[in-house]
């Protein structure tokens, strides 16, 4: 069984979906595992650690994918890189599937058997293979942090002989994995935290790690909660509601942090550009959200800048990244957890369960097929908006043409 892990190519992206302890699993096992060269430069693992490990290098990605029975990424292969995979391989990586359907639609075409990693599902033993959660984790905590580093005061309570300094007062919205990292990073630094959340149950996890929970609308907050764990979308009577008492809290904060996200849909505005405008100079908002579009109306996706009333609003993107050694090494194990119950020790291969809830959620494309439901919906709803788009330019080209007849 031969294992291929390629370099990440994407701008910002230090992290590779392997690791010296998974590699030794893997050979464990009798796989052989195939890194592409300079693939853990970013997560300052280099070649020479992965041949000690085990792995065999090879010198570009197509040398590292050629007769490879899996691949493994961190994210989608691009166009290119999925001309090259060959028909029966498969590939498990964090796939975009439900933002990006056309990427799971160009991979069924390779006749690759396709696993997105992020659509796992929420139950409880599938919680060592989530790769949302692994590195939700880890941009929580590194939110914080780099509010810590931007902010220009200090974060705990200080008793000095020249007078006491007051506590940072961080307010974190959106209660996940990436919420209550966030939160226990914080108190960690002495900060005073409130946070909200749609979610009822979560009041109770941000009390448990020592935080004021700000609620909205208990009733409205009771069917916030999907069956896997998800928040919902809410009406748009909630989010008024819940405008004011953010309008109300933020003034008072000096960090915030936004981690609001729904899978497959833009993310919820929840800061308007008066509630910026509101807030005091050098408070710093840290919006998680940017690649979805961002929480915050003035957030600028992979930029950190300073509004006019001297608001810090960081849109910096693929956190995660930025602890790339760490993230590298639990998105490996992710992986690893989720295929090794499938590996048959007597063939010496994977034979995939289809009908294992973790295999069937997170299978998106095979034998040339979309089989993803939720894969499948969202395809159908991209295609009408492209076609819709192609009739325009058809139409702006025809009248071009026609303006350019007259005139001749």
């Amino acid at each position: 069984m031969r294992i291929a892990i390629p370099k990440e190519r994407g701008v910002g992206e230090n992290r590779v979906a392997a690791s010296v302890e998974v590699i030794g699993k893997l050979t464990a096992l009798g796989c052989t595992v195939v890194i592409e060269a300079d693939a853990g430069e970013g997560a300052a693992t280099p070649d020479q650690t992965y041949k000690d490990a085990g792995a065999e290098i090879a010198k570009d990605f197509a040398a590292t994918v050629k007769g490879a029975d899996m691949v493994w990424k961190i994210t989608p292969p691009t166009k290119t890189e999925a001309s090259k995979l060959t028909k029966g391989q498969i590939v498990a990586a964090s796939l975009s599937a439900l933002t990006d359907p056309q990427g799971a639609e160009m991979l069924s075409k390779s006749g690759v058997t396709g696993f997105a990693m992020e659509l796992m599902p929420r139950i409880s033993r599938a919680q060592s293979m989530d790769i949302l959660s692994s590195q939700a984790n880890l941009a929580g905590y590194k939110a914080v942090l780099n509010a810590a580093d931007t902010y220009g005061r200090a974060f705990p309570m200080m008793m000095t002989a020249a007078g006491t300094v007051p506590p940072a007062r961080a307010f974190i919205m959106g209660v996940g994995v990436a919420g209550l990292q966030a939160i226990a990073t914080a108190k960690r630094l002495g900060a005073a935290v409130s946070a909200t959340d749609v979610r009822p149950a979560t009041k109770e996890q941000v009390a448990s790690l020592g935080g004021k929970f700000l609620e909205v609308d208990p009733e409205m907050e009771k069917e916030a909660e999907t069956e896997g764990g998800y928040a919902k979308e809410m009406p748009p009577e909630y989010f008024e509601k819940q405008k004011q008492k953010v309008r109300d809290h933020l003034p008072k904060q000096d960090i915030v942090v936004t981690t609001a996200l729904i899978p497959g849909r833009p993310a919820p505005k929840l800061i308007t550009k008066d509630m910026v405008e509101s807030m005091k100079s050098g408070a710093v908002i840290v919006d998680m959200a940017a690649e979805a579009g961002g929480n915050c109306e003035m957030t600028k996706p992979g930029e950190i800048f300073t509004t006019p009333n001297g608001v810090i609003i960081d849109g910096r993107l693929n956190l995660p990244s930025m602890l790339a050694e760490t993230a590298s090494s639990l998105f490996a194990k992710n992986l690893f957890n989720f295929v090794s119950p499938h590996f048959d020790k007597e063939s010496g291969k994977f034979a995939f369960d289809e009908e294992d809830k973790t295999v069937e959620g997170t299978m998106v494309c095979k034998d040339g097929k979309i089989t993803n439901e939720r894969v499948s919906e969202a395809l159908s709803a991209k295609k009408p908006a492209a076609k819709k788009t192609a009739a325009k330019k058809s139409a702006a080209k025809k009248t071009t043409d026609t303006k350019d007849e007259k005139g001749a």
